[in-house]
């Protein structure tokens, strides 16, 4: 029993907590941008490499969708970064490339690591700061991955029943959009059927 449970939570622990990676070219004077949504309150880690290139500067900056900016750093080479979510969002990680007019540049290959949740947490150094013991740690994050688990369903109940009311409101516009098509129907069909009715009486054709 111990042991399926477990398993569970390893498996949740990959499809809902993984860790990302990415590696692509970043052509000279482009801008190159990752974007995730994100819930409330994760904790995210990123680590990046950006190969060397002569007279070439790369910057990095990690922003929301309202254009706050999370953490921005210029002329990187190799570093890493940090933050908390504050509300549900899209987040994006943008590197932009700078080459002077005078110089030809070329592709730089980044590479792009980033870390979400309980997989962004530094165990080990939480361990040696609390004095707990390798058991401990790994309970320790057993029950931080249980907890995070817990809320991903709460989320997925929220938009679950988010979706169904919007489904639900759908259905009753199209509903009352139908009938109202259906009366606009009827009373051109009216219309037209007494318009014909008095040209024809006014043409004499019909008494």
């Amino acid at each position: 029993m111990r042991r399926s449970y477990a398993f569970g939570l390893l498996v949740m622990s990959v499809i809902l907590l993984g860790v990302d990676g990415i590696m692509f070219h970043l052509h000279p004077n482009m801008q190159k941008c990752l974007k995730e949504e994100l819930q409330v309150d994760v904790f995210v880690s990123g680590e990046y490499e950006v190969s060397d290139a002569p007279g070439q500067k790369v910057d990095y900056v990690v922003r929301d969708s309202k254009g706050h900016i999370l953490s921005q750093k210029e002329d990187v080479s190799k570093g890493k970064f940090s933050f908390v979510t504050e509300t549900y969002d899209t987040f994006e990680i943008c590197f932009m490339s700078r080459v002077p007019p005078t110089h030809r540049g070329v592709a730089q290959e980044v590479s792009l690591i980033t870390k979400r949740g309980i997989e962004a947490k530094n165990y080990e150094g939480l361990g040696e700061a609390a004095k707990l013991k390798p058991m401990e740690v790994e309970l320790k994050r057993l029950e931080d991955l249980s907890e995070a688990i817990v809320q991903d369903f709460a989320m997925m109940r929220k938009r679950e029943e988010e979706m169904r009311d919007t489904n639900e409101s759908t259905n009753s516009r199209v509903l009352y959009f139908s009938i109202f098509s259906m009366c606009c129907l009827l009373g051109l069909a009216t219309w037209q059927v007494l318009y014909l009715r008095r040209f024809f009486k006014a043409k004499k054709l019909i008494e």
